[in-house]
């Protein structure tokens, strides 16, 4: 199975351009998701995260107050070590799980953390989604609201622009709309049905 594992920091479109693919009939990948899973009611990295960080992490119905442990982590190296640490391992598993259960000529992994985790070791080919930093906080303003220094201690703590760059084999700039997307994500499909298919 080829996989093309796709990241690019926070705020780039990697959503979008994976969407493009789904249509395609690629199976897509979400370690966002399945980083939701692990911490669902009743999964035990839930009940150490609140035994760590306190049951005020829980709203009422026992679900994870995600902003809430989000700004605690990242006014933390500490913290988001320790995080880091208990749910990296069992996201990883899922991944490789839900990679062989795949059915498509090649599936995608879409994460943000590809680079800075043992996910680059899952995937064939890293695919960047790139857009400049500025472009990045603006987007993620407009979709998630926020504040801006939250957002920018993110992309501080994500792999720098340059050197995701550096580590890519194919990138999308991102700079214009959806139609542009399409263009670019067809072509990149035709190439990696052609790379899927050699013995």
């Amino acid at each position: 199975m080829l996989v093309i594992g796709l990241t690019g920091g926070i705020g780039s479109g990697k959503s979008t351009v994976a969407e493009l693919f789904q249509q395609l009939g690629i199976n897509i990948i979400d370690a966002d998701l399945i980083s939701r899973e692990v911490v669902e009611p009743g999964q035990p990295a839930l009940k150490e995260i609140a035994d760590h960080f306190g049951e005020e992490i829980l709203d009422q119905s026992g679900q994870l107050k995600r902003p809430v442990l989000r700004n605690l982590v990242f006014d933390s190296g500490e913290e988001r070590l320790w995080l880091e640490q208990l749910l990296h391992p069992l996201i990883n598993n899922l991944i490789r799980q839900r990679i062989t259960e795949c059915t498509s000529a090649y599936c995608i992994v879409m994460s943000p953390l590809i680079l800075e985790t043992e996910q680059k070791h899952m995937v064939n080919r890293i695919l960047v989604v790139d857009i400049s930093a500025e472009e990045q906080v603006a987007r993620t303003l407009k979709r998630d609201g926020g504040n801006r220094q939250t957002i920018e201690a993110i992309i501080k703590a994500q792999t720098g622009r340059d050197k995701r760059l550096n580590s890519a084999d194919d990138i999308v700039k991102n700079a214009g709309d959806v139609s542009d997307l399409v263009q670019v994500v067809a072509a990149l499909h035709q190439q990696y049905l052609t790379l899927a298919a050699r013995p």
